[in-house]
């Protein structure tokens, strides 16, 4: 493994700053609690943690509507607390790699506090402006019609008015979230001295937020689905046959299609490429998306992209895994650089793993069974903070408790633009909104989850299983906990080289019930057998020059002992790894 870099290696955990630990008892998470639980990330197994953003910010978005991109928000602490906690995981031997937002500021940005002041402004031109279609004074109040019907993606019209210029600015997020105009080289030259802020402190690279989004329609087509955001969100809750369905899935692609994927990204990540380079110790890139044509050549442009088509499905099957696996690895291997893979099943924008793929009968063991894939598949694991405690979606019915305001939003959109009774409303919010999944993070049975105070109020509810078992302190001390179980197999992932830098090989490719798999260098061949099914098994498996494996780990706790190639028994719900002897 010693021409493998540090991000192809590592196993990355994803910190959502503030549900992860709270230091100074506010109820919200902060570097201090941060630096705090160094330890115990690093007995975990943690190599490399992603910060979501911990920026000044109104958070109309949760920060990722960022008003000061070389600072830290008052919420979180200070630069020097950053300094201090990226000091401390560096010297636990963690890299560090940080949010980017590079496609919108917050509308209390001072860049865009000018650039809405006049026409006039130096600034007038970093973010994208139009005129009304309609003569100034027609129109409702004056305004003239929006440039399009284009949406935003979180809250409808993608166009706000601003009265000072007479104009309006395009936001595919909020209208708190304007979108940069990167043909500006100006704008250009601001961000790139962000990126070299935090390079130069040391951060290891970046996970960029929402890369596809930079560009858009510079025609400004409109999109032709027949209805708006509201409308479509809820035409997607209430779709049952194969054809809503389908029509659903269109709506969706159509009505963004225009606004997102533009080719002038590449020489904007060749750009971007071109400044981490000039840094020491292989800084890298990973971006919110699951296009490899953003990795250019292999060596170009992004270092990883995310396999999010294997999480976006209702229920991970092994026919869907092995397909999902068959055209990734193939696409990665045709860059001329050879591409490195990025697995993962869960993020803060997502439901959580466990609620997800559950099927209310083996919740726990499909959670299992789920980690073991994402630890075990060729490429670099992400984790999601909380999931190695088998965490839960929390599904916030009450509206006045809810902080993501896209959920906010869709709220009050349903009671009062489309009638729908309260109570359905807030259960939908409550089920559509992010804050379901960053509930903050359970380290005891204390109240509050011990991540705050017991007198203070946590600034999202914590989810109340934490009291029956579902924190770090009480699995710490059980044997078969899910933390445990995490932990033996992210032991067996470092302590096996072929399940880091191996090849893959399917086996069994039509097996409908478990997922089994080779991933073998010249030193090692390791076989993975993942039971997606109650049912026992005994199975057969043919390796040329392999009749002997000797089990490494096993989730009904079978010892390391040998094993016939020829009749391997498997348990239900078993995940079974061994080395060919």
């Amino acid at each position: 493994m010693t021409d493998l870099k540090w991000w192809q290696t590592a196993l990355f955990y994803q910190i959502y700053p503030r549900s992860f630990a709270d230091g100074n008892g506010d109820g919200i998470g902060d570097f201090i609690g941060i630096t705090q639980k160094l330890d115990y990330l690093k007995d975990l197994g943690i190599d490399a943690l992603w910060l979501s953003p911990h920026f000044p910010s109104p958070n109309w978005d949760c920060g990722y509507d960022i008003s000061d991109y070389c600072n830290v928000a008052p919420e979180y602490g200070t630069l020097d607390d950053f300094k201090t906690f990226l000091s401390a995981a560096h010297a636990r031997g963690m890299k560090v790699i940080l949010d980017l937002v590079l496609n919108h500021t917050s509308d209390e940005h001072p860049w865009f506090l000018e650039s809405k002041s006049s026409r006039d402004n130096p600034k007038a031109d970093w973010y994208v402006w139009m005129d009304s279609p309609l003569p100034a004074g027609e129109g409702p109040g004056g305004e003239g019609l929006p440039p399009n019907n284009w949406q935003s993606c979180f809250d409808g019209e993608a166009w706000t008015y601003v009265p000072e210029r007479g104009q309006y600015y395009y936001h595919y997020f909020m209208k708190q979230q304007p979108d940069l105009n990167w043909h500006n080289p100006e704008v250009k030259q601001a961000m790139w001295d962000a990126v070299r802020f935090w390079l130069d402190l040391g951060v290891d690279g970046y996970r960029l937020d929402a890369i596809g989004t930079i560009y858009e329609d510079p025609r400004l087509t409109p999109h032709s689905v027949p209805m708006n955001l509201a409308q479509l969100r809820r035409f997607s809750e209430t779709a049952k046959t194969p054809e809503e369905i389908a029509l659903k899935d269109k709506y969706w692609h159509d009505m963004f299609k225009h606004q997102w994927g533009r080719p002038e990204l590449h020489d904007l990540m060749k750009e971007l490429r071109a400044i981490l380079d000039e840094y020491d110790g292989d800084r890298m890139l990973v971006g919110e998306d699951d296009n490899i044509d953003y990795m250019g050549y292999g060596d170009d442009e992004l270092h990883l992209v995310f396999n999010f088509p294997l999480m976006r499905v209702d229920r991970i099957t092994p026919a869907h895994i092995r397909k999902n696996q068959r055209q990734r690895l193939a696409r990665l291997d045709l860059l001329p650089t050879r591409g490195w893979g990025c697995n993962t099943l869960g993020n803060h924008d997502c439901s959580r793993i466990y609620t997800r793929y559950a099927d209310g009968l083996h919740d726990a063991e499909l959670a299992r069974l789920n980690a073991a894939l994402v630890l075990t598949l060729r490429g670099t694991p992400f984790l999601y903070n909380g999931e190695e405690i088998g965490m839960q979606d929390y599904i916030i019915t009450d509206p006045s408790k809810l902080r993501d305001t896209m959920a906010t939003w869709y709220y009050d959109a349903l009671v009062n633009d489309l009638n729908i009774d309260p109570a359905e409303a807030a259960l939908r919010a409550g089920e559509m909104t992010r804050d379901k999944n960053r509930t903050p993070m359970q380290w005891s049975s204390l109240p509050n989850g011990g991540f705050c105070p017991p007198h203070v109020t946590p600034w999202l509810p914590v989810h109340p299983n934490h009291a029956e078992g579902i924190n770090v302190q009480e699995q710490l001390d059980q044997p078969d906990s899910m933390l445990n179980y995490y932990k033996r197999l992210i032991h067996v992932r470092k302590n096996t080289p072929a399940l880091i830098a191996g090849e893959y090989k399917p086996l069994h490719p039509k097996a409908n019930d478990y997922f089994a798999f080779l991933r073998y260098t010249e030193e090692q061949t390791v076989l993975v057998v993942l039971n997606y099914s109650a049912g026992h098994h005994e199975l057969k498996f043919s390796v040329p020059g392999k009749k002997q494996a000797r089990i490494i780990f096993s989730s009904a706790g079978r010892g390391k002992r040998d094993q016939s190639l020829g009749k391997v028994s498997l348990g239900a719900f078993e995940v079974l790894i061994a080395e060919l002897e």
